[in-house]
């Protein structure tokens, strides 16, 4: 797909109607509930967090980007005419005001639509399912963490990670999953507390088995070192463990 070296880096993209969409491709949904089912994906550009272990660097840190519109992303979605699973993911997909336009043609073409997000942002649109993954401290690129070494998304990053507004409406209006990428176990204080402090706000139950733990690892060898560890770690505090099966099977290469 031909991109735009000019493409959204931070905030919500503008060019126009459509959206940036940095790669539109069919494969198995290799995380959360709906793992192996097969999906297209449709996957923006542009981010407002800056993961330092982020798996689609080129829509956040470098972004890069095709414009299409509604129409045109719908045409190619339908050329996988065996698929009824649509995931729109990204860098951040809900930056984008489009993104609910496309969601609606999704909708009234009876497709399922699993929405991925980093939670801070809350749309009203048609969403079958929101996969939230609210990032944790661990994710902040601090010191040698940090991929391109200058510092400058630290502290803006620290301090846009968590919105608990947005989170708690995202819960409340769709059927969700909340799913955390988990470096190691000094991770699980700072997730129960956030649970503590979402179940305090929002009007809905947020259960224990909506709650996902999924290792961090972008290769199969960096996947190898903390898979057990995190699924007992599910187990022990009774959520459920997911993986992520396009790196164990595609060692998350692009288009998989």
């Amino acid at each position: 797909m031909p991109v735009d070296t000019e493409a959204p880096e931070d905030g919500a993209a503008e060019g126009g109607e459509g959206l940036p969409i940095n790669e539109l491709f069919a494969s198995l949904q290799g995380e959360g509930e709906l793992a192996g089912v097969p999906s297209v994906f449709v996957r923006t550009s542009g981010c407002n967090l800056r993961c330092w272990f982020c798996d689609s660097y080129h829509t956040s840190w470098e972004p890069t980007h095709a414009w299409l519109g509604v129409d045109e992303i719908v045409a190619e979605v339908r050329e996988h005419d065996q698929i009824d699973h649509v995931v729109l993911t990204g860098g951040e997909p809900l930056l984008h005001e489009e993104s609910v336009a496309l969601l609606e043609r999704l909708a009234e073409l009876d497709y399922h639509t699993t929405v991925e997000t980093n939670g801070t942002i809350h749309r009203e649109a048609p969403i079958d399912l929101a996969s939230v993954s609210p990032k944790l401290a661990s994710s902040t690129p601090t010191g040698d963490r940090d991929p391109k070494g200058d510092g400058e998304w630290a502290d803006r990053h620290e301090e846009r990670r968590i919105d608990l507004e947005a989170l708690s409406a995202l819960v409340e209006d769709y059927d969700h999953q909340l799913k955390f990428v988990v470096t190691g176990s000094e991770d699980l204080p700072e997730i129960e507390a956030l649970l503590a402090d979402l179940r305090e706000v929002t009007s809905v139950p947020v259960a224990d088995e909506d709650v996902l733990l999924m290792p961090e690892g972008q290769t199969r060898e960096e996947l190898d070192e903390r898979r057990v560890a995190v699924a007992e770690l599910a187990a022990a505090h009774g959520y459920r463990y997911t993986p992520r099966l396009h790196v164990d099977l595609w060692n998350d290469a692009p288009g998989t």
